[in-house]
């Protein structure tokens, strides 16, 4: 009995993750590109951010500091370009240290990674993160002399939080897939354009 239990849970794993093959992290950015060209502009990051309720001052922010921090990293041999273009594609390219690496080099998806993240940080309520819980996560993720990775990862983490914790501080963990699967974006703007027609 208590085998065909763990059969039935190791199934079920595989087909919560069957929709993550390839590289997610496309899936994940590829939100932001607003004219689906492959290519993300600094005002597609904000138009990005604006429609999933973020105000003026925190898109025009998240649009600088993405676009420059990953334009170059993503268009590997090219001359740099004054519009900072984020190239999908090489996406994988622009992955920061000191992070969850529930994305592989690649951009892969890592369950094992996925799940390490409730196994190590959850212990108020094994499927989600309080903001405690959350802190303690990416200071433990730290990578020694890696600041910039160490404020990413801050503020990748941050924002997420503060953007979707429930009514009781909770991140839970369909959340968390949800972003890593790039879903959350789409649902978070589907849910502010319905809030906007009320």
């Amino acid at each position: 009995m208590a085998s065909s239990q763990v059969v039935d849970l190791e199934a079920s794993k595989k087909d919560e993750f069957a929709s993550m093959e390839g590289n997610v992290l496309q899936k994940h950015v590829s939100f932001f590109d607003q004219n689906k060209d492959g290519i993300v502009y600094p005002w597609e990051t904000f138009k990005g951010f604006r429609k999933i309720g973020c105000g003026l001052a925190l898109s025009s922010v998240a649009a600088v500091f993405i676009n420059m921090g990953l334009s170059s990293k993503t268009r590997p041999g090219k001359f740099p370009s004054l519009l900072f273009p984020i190239d999908i594609q090489n996406i994988h390219k622009g992955k920061h240290g000191s992070d969850t690496d529930v994305y592989d080099p690649e951009g892969r998806f890592v369950p094992k990674k996925f799940e390490e993240i409730f196994s190590k940080h959850a212990i108020a309520n094994k499927s989600a993160l309080t903001s405690d819980e959350l802190m303690a996560m990416v200071k433990g993720n730290r990578e020694p002399k890696n600041y910039s990775g160490w404020l990413a990862s801050y503020v990748e983490w941050k924002i997420l939080y503060v953007l979707c914790k429930d009514k009781d501080g909770l991140l839970h963990r369909d959340t968390i897939k949800a972003v890593y699967d790039g879903s959350l974006f789409e649902q978070m703007a589907k849910d502010k354009a319905a809030s906007d027609k009320k």
